[in-house]
């Protein structure tokens, strides 16, 4: 099988960004929808995408659809199926899934049910009556809304914002695809400087140095589709060598600072592991402190949003602080994402742009103001 469906999954608000990075590859989309993006391709594809996609979570390849409200129906269209053309004779096939706003409401239900129908059609396929599943690991993944079955395959194995940099994190770090999302959305350009005054582990800062220099973001981990038979190793290797050759050499001026030095120690080892290290060089520094003499540039920050009331009352009393520190860098742009509803009163000024986004299971918004247009470089 040589075309068919490829669904990169997203967190909701970044379905756009991730269409687009489809379309940079050269892939036409044929579905942009909540939390997903669909388009068609081969396996060099599968490859492509799981090391390119920046803001998108898993890469599926759609294997069925259909509609099913009896678990009899669920059975017998999911064995319709001709699943040898995805799994051997003794390849593994655990099947995880949701169910959302349908009639076949049971996940645990939804999920044995599949399994044994995968499993008779195997069987069938294969001419035996047990399946020893000692081999490579298929993963089954299905999704099922509004009485909608779709069933995938996951080519990624861990989550795509597991970048493979990042071995040691803060309390509370960001997911490296929301902060490479943030950078997208900045539209900032590497010819001016970019801060990240609550930098944490340093996500925002490594995604931005690997945005602007080109590193393909999967470039230092493995994939589940790595053991695939269907893909040959040259197909793999071909992809990560055009990885390597796109790598930009560009100059950059990031600046990253967090108040708690240990961090800064977590951050600078994590940017050094990304590659960027000479780039990403983390301070200890106070945000409602900072300060710079250049004219223009972009601020791009996730400061702490606090959970009790008393955190809560120090992170407003914290926006506040920061809104009279940024205001001294009137040409300049911030980007500041929080869940806090009343960020712009308390920081002090209105938002040119807002923007729903989730972080994690948080909803937030992305606070957008925009300073004076640089000059061209």
């Amino acid at each position: 099988m040589d075309n068919f469906e490829i669904v990169v999954t997203t967190l909701f608000g970044l379905e756009a960004l991730a269409a687009r990075e489809i379309r940079r590859l050269g892939y036409e989309t044929s579905l942009v929808e909540d939390g997903r993006v669909c388009f068609r391709g081969d396996w060099q594809a599968v490859c492509r995408a799981n090391l390119w996609i920046r803001t998108g979570e898993r890469v599926l390849i759609k294997v069925g659809e259909f509609s099913a409200v009896t678990f009899d129906e669920l059975f017998e269209k999911t064995k319709k199926i001709d699943w040898s053309n995805w799994v051997g004779k003794n390849d593994a096939f655990p099947v995880k899934g949701y169910s959302l706003k349908s009639t076949l409401a049971s996940v645990r239900d939804c999920q044995s049910i599949i399994k044994k129908a995968i499993a008779n059609g195997l069987s069938e396929a294969y001419g035996t009556t047990w399946h020893e599943e000692s081999g490579i690991k298929y993963q089954i993944q299905f999704s099922i809304f509004k009485d909608k079955v779709t069933l995938m395959l996951d080519t990624s194995g861990e989550g795509l914002h597991k970048r493979g940099y990042r071995q040691i994190s803060n309390i509370a770090p960001l997911k490296e695809t929301l902060a490479a999302a943030l950078v997208e959305l900045s539209h900032w350009k590497y010819e001016y400087p970019l801060c990240d005054p609550f930098c944490g582990s340093g996500t925002i800062p490594i995604e931005a140095a690997m945005i602007k220099r080109n590193i393909a973001p999967g470039i230092m981990r493995s994939f589940a589709a790595e053991k695939f038979s269907q893909i040959a190793d040259s197909i793999w290797g071909q992809a990560r060598d055009e990885a390597k050759s796109l790598k930009r050499d560009v100059p950059l001026e990031i600046y990253s600072y967090d108040i708690d030095s240990v961090t800064v120690e977590i951050a600078k080892a994590n940017a050094q592991k990304a590659g960027v290290g000479e780039f990403v060089k983390p301070q200890t520094g106070d945000a409602r402190n900072i300060h710079f003499d250049m004219p223009y540039g972009t601020i791009i920050c996730n400061p702490p949003y606090g959970e009790r009331i008393g955190e809560i009352k120090e992170c407003e009393k914290l926006y506040k602080e920061i809104g009279v520190s940024f205001k001294k860098l009137d040409k300049w742009s911030y980007y500041i994402i929080t869940s806090n509803e009343n960020f712009e009163k308390i920081f002090g000024k209105t938002a040119n742009k807002k923007r729903k986004l989730y972080n994690g299971m948080i909803k937030c918004n992305l606070y957008q103001f925009f300073g004076e247009r640089p000059p061209k470089k």
